[in-house]
This record gives structure tokens, C-alpha cells and sequence, in this order.
């Protein structure tokens, strides 16, 4: 079986179980608000999927994520989830001679992007107290020169939690500036953070700030995101796009709702996976060898640390998983740092919070002894 094969037929298996816990996605499992619902269902009664959407969005959609972010004069490219929009920016601006500078942890599929167009990728190392988790302009200005052509910056930073202040991201953008390179501000989980400064904000010239419906609003399986950039560097940008007929039509419906409702709906959000945090904190404070390193996190998911408990992330993965609970080992984000912590995903029931809580002293201490443990992804 080819590693393809069995990567899909591994998360086949997770999606194909009705009872699955999902707390290692970052997914929102949160019960849909009724406008979106109503606006998805709308959409499909109407069979508006007959016809493809305008290449770069529906314009009210693109007029009202512009507006959330409160960047007048921006313009908005609605893509397949924002992951579309990473990698039509990497092929924008990554080519061989040139550095793509991010840190490490982050999320690691634009690293890859950059790389197959040719760039080297340079992480900063974050993980540890040594650096507060989180990256400093110091130490940014250390590692980018004339060559530097992206810098990625995943704020607030998956999977750490942590966020970024006004006066970083300006002191960021002003070292992208200096060396003339391209600021990815990768803002999917600004909606669960005290407090968000898009770069494009302070760095109109060179900042794309790139959102995603996926986790604030759970649309992950509907796929729809964008990237936001003034006019000048929008028109850089664009012309690589490799999806010129468009986004779904009922994803940008339901985007649309979203937003519309967004107030309301994160108020809810926020509630509910904030208690669901502190459950997790709770456990994690009981229990020998654990440990929270970010609390609360700005990201709808929490860090929690297992190296010193004397087992591996991804034994603790794999015995959650015969309880059926998803989780995430660190080495998905991380092979530098991913032997010291998992990764747990809080917008969801607070019931699947609380199992996971219940069953965690004894699937750590059946982790400890296992050995045989499958593929994971």
C-alpha cells in the first residue's frame, strides 16, 4: 500500500466513525448557528451549484470579510480553505535563492510549498521558556537578509496558543519591510485571541493576512478561506491563482451567515471552549509528569506537555484512539519538538472534553508500556 493509500484510508477510518471525539484538529464541533444552516440549505434548494462562482468570491462575501478585519481599501481573494491561500502566496514569492524564515513549532504544510518551489525554509526555534513560546523581533532580525522572500508568521501560533501584540507585529513588519520581504500573517485562529493586529494594518506594501472559516465557524469540510492584500500586492498575487472558476458556492454561502452572525455565534464559541480549557488545565495539574505550558491559549486548542511523565505523544495518541478520542502528537507540528507534547482541541462538547479528562491518568499509564504503535498522521 502506498504511503497515500495509507494516509487516507487512516483518517477514512476516523471520519467513517460516527462516534469519533475529534480533539485533534482544532475542528469546531460546536452545533451550527441556524442562519448558517438556513444559508447553506438555501443554496443547495436553489441549486445555485449549477453555475461556478466569480473567480475571486462573491463580492458581498469578499466586502464583508474585508470589513471583519477592518482594513478599508484591502481587497479579499476567497480560496478552498486557507491553505489554498498559503500556497498561492508560496507560489507567488518562493523560488529557488531565496528564504522562506518561520518558526518552529508552526504549521508545517506552507513550509512545504516554499520548499517544492525552491526556497529554503529557515525555522526559529520557540519551544521552550528559554523563549516565552514565542518569537522575538530580535531574533527574527538575526535570521533574514536581501534573500529572505516570505517570513511566516501563524498568529496566534498553532499549536502553541500563543498571540502576538500590536507592537510585534509592527516591529515584525517593519523587519519585513527592511529586507523587502513578503509578511504572511496566518491569522486562522485570530477569533479565539485577546486582542489581533493583522500586519496588512501596519504593512500594507507587503503584508497578506490569510483567514479561515474552518475553525471559528466549523466549515473545515466545507472548504472555504481567503487572502487579504491591498490592490498593488493583490495584483502580484493573483495572477498564480490555480483555481480561476472559484470557490464553493454554498461554503461562500454559508461564510456569508457566518459572518453576518459572528458576534453572537463567538460569544457562544468562546464560552464554551474557554471552560472546556480550563477542564483540560484541571486534569493536566492532577496528574504527575503533565504539564500546560500556554494557559489559556489564544487558539481553540491547548498544548499539553507528557515528557516528563516518561512516555511517548504518540503512544498516548494511539491508546486514546481504542477509546475513540482524537488527539495530536506533537511530531505532526514539530520533529524537533514533538517528542514532548500532544495537542488537544477544545471547540467541541464539553462531554468529549470531559472524557477525555476522566480516561487521561489511565491511558498515560497504559502509554507508558506500549510499544507497537500504528501509523499516525
Amino acid at each position: 500500500m502506498s504511503l497515500l493509500d495509507t494516509k487516507n484510508a487512516y483518517f477514512d477510518r476516523l471520519f467513517s466513525d460516527p462516534e469519533l471525539k475529534w480533539l485533534g484538529q482544532n475542528t469546531n464541533h460546536v452545533p451550527q448557528h441556524p442562519a448558517v444552516a438556513a444559508a447553506m440549505h438555501a443554496a443547495v434548494d436553489a441549486e445555485n451549484f449549477h453555475a461556478y462562482a466569480p473567480p475571486a468570491g462573491m463580492e458581498a462575501l469578499r466586502a464583508a470579510i474585508v470589513a471583519d478585519l477592518r482594513l478599508p481599501g484591502a481587497q479579499a481573494l476567497v480560496t478552498d480553505g486557507a491553505v489554498a491561500a498559503l500556497a498561492l502566496i508560496c507560489r507567488a514569492f518562493a523560488r529557488p535563492g531565496t528564504t522562506f524564515v518561520t518558526t518552529d513549532p508552526g504549521w508545517k504544510w506552507p513550509l512545504q510549498f516554499a520548499a517544492q518551489n525552491g526556497a529554503e525554509v529557515i525555522e526559529i526555534p520557540i519551544y521552550g521558556p528559554e523563549w516565552n513560546f514565542r518569537l522575538s523581533p530580535e531574533r527574527l532580525a538575526e535570521v533574514v537578509d536581501e534573500r529572505t522572500a516570505i517570513i511566516y508568521l501563524v498568529d496566534p501560533n498553532n499549536p502553541l496558543g500563543i498571540t502576538y501584540t500590536a507592537e510585534e507585529i509592527g516591529a515584525f513588519a517593519a523587519i519585513a519591510r527592511e529586507v523587502g520581504a513578503i509578511l504572511i500573517h496566518d491569522s486562522t485562529y485570530r477569533d479565539f485571541a485577546e486582542g489581533h493586529t493583522p500586519a496588512s494594518m501596519i504593512y500594507p506594501e507587503g503584508a497578506v493576512t490569510v483567514v479561515s472559516f474552518s475553525k471559528w465557524l466549523g466549515l473545515a469540510g466545507m472548504r472555504v478561506g481567503a487572502l487579504v492584500a491591498y490592490p498593488e500586492l493583490m495584483d502580484r498575487i493573483a495572477p498564480f491563482s490555480t483555481a480561476p472558476l472559484g470557490a464553493s458556492v454554498i461554503a461562500q454561502a454559508a461564510a456569508l451567515a457566518g459572518l453576518g452572525v459572528k458576534d453572537e455565534w463567538m460569544a457562544e464559541v468562546q464560552q464554551i471552549q474557554r471552560h472546556n480549557q480550563a477542564l483540560i488545565k484541571q486534569a493536566v495539574d492532577a496528574l504527575p509528569g503533565f504539564a500546560m505550558p500556554v494557559y489559556p491559549s489564544h487558539g481553540n486548542f491547548v498544548v499539553v506537555e507528557c515528557i516528563e511523565a516518561g512516555l511517548r505523544p504518540e503512544a498516548l495518541v494511539a491508546e486514546f484512539q481504542t477509546a475513540g478520542i482524537m488527539i495530536r502528537q506533537g511530531t505532526y507540528h514539530t520533529p524537533r519538538f514533538g517528542d514532548r507534547f500532544i495537542k488537544v482541541s477544545t471547540t467541541v462538547p464539553t462531554a468529549w472534553v470531559e472524557a477525555f479528562c476522566a480516561l487521561l491518568p489511565q491511558m498515560a499509564a497504559r502509554a507508558k508500556t506500549r510499544t507497537d504503535i500504528p501509523p499516525l498522521f
